[in-house]
């Protein structure tokens, strides 16, 4: 009977020094992965909504059809302000209205059967919708509306003025610069129909197209 305790009391000894070795053979579980907290904040958006003055500058190029007489063609520098308002229909769909008024230096002389004629504009306005595609900080947009130029015709020395009023159109792309300030290329054409003129007995009409590559800076409020 002693020996059987004996026995047993030495197996479970050697089991009990033999447990730790067995256990470091086992697979161990793996280390958690080590957990990151991102604490930056996104960029917020930029917002294309609400009011904004600015100026451009650009490159005009026109013809003048006059039915009676020569067509002559003329280019100039076109410079003036723009004022307007954008409102966000959708997260990236801005919808807005503009006005302009350009002063311009276009003009061009023509001499045909004795008769030398000089067509010439000296400004432009125009009011405008616009509908642009937002890319966060950039825009994409078409634009038209009313257009209102004056349009002088000289015959041989005779001098008359009108108003024409017509239609615009064009596209362009615009960036911001700061939160308060964005740039903007654009391309715009206008066309002022047909316009009348009596000059010395005779009878001429004028139709003037104009088109205008600008660029220009606006201060959003």
């Amino acid at each position: 009977m002693k020996r059987l305790a004996f026995a047993g009391l030495t197996a479970a000894t050697v089991l009990g020094a033999a447990a730790p070795v067995l256990a470091a053979d086992l697979p161990q579980p793996a280390d958690p992965a080590p957990t990151y907290f991102d604490n930056q904040v996104p960029a917020a958006r930029f917002d294309w909504g609400g009011a904004y003055v600015g100026g451009n500058l650009g490159w005009g190029w026109g013809n003048f059809d006059n039915r009676n007489g020569p067509d002559t063609d003329g280019d100039g520098v076109q410079g003036g302000l723009h004022a307007g308002y954008n409102y966000l229909i959708a997260p990236n769909v801005v919808l807005g209205a503009e006005a302009d008024f350009q002063f311009s230096d276009l003009d061009g002389t023509t001499t045909s059967g004795g008769t030398t004629i000089k067509s010439s504009s000296d400004w432009n306005s125009s009011i405008r919708g616009r509908l642009g595609y937002t890319f966060d900080r950039f825009m994409v947009y078409g634009a038209g509306g009313l257009a209102i130029a004056d349009l002088d015709l000289n015959a041989n020395g005779a001098k008359k003025s009108t108003t024409a009023v017509g239609w615009t159109a064009g596209a362009g792309v615009e960036g911001a610069v700061t939160e308060n300030v964005t740039a903007r290329l654009e391309y715009v054409y206008q066309d002022f129909g047909s316009e009348s003129f009596t000059l010395n007995g005779a009878r001429y009409k004028s139709d003037l197209d104009n088109n205008l590559v600008r660029f220009g800076l606006s201060y959003k409020f």
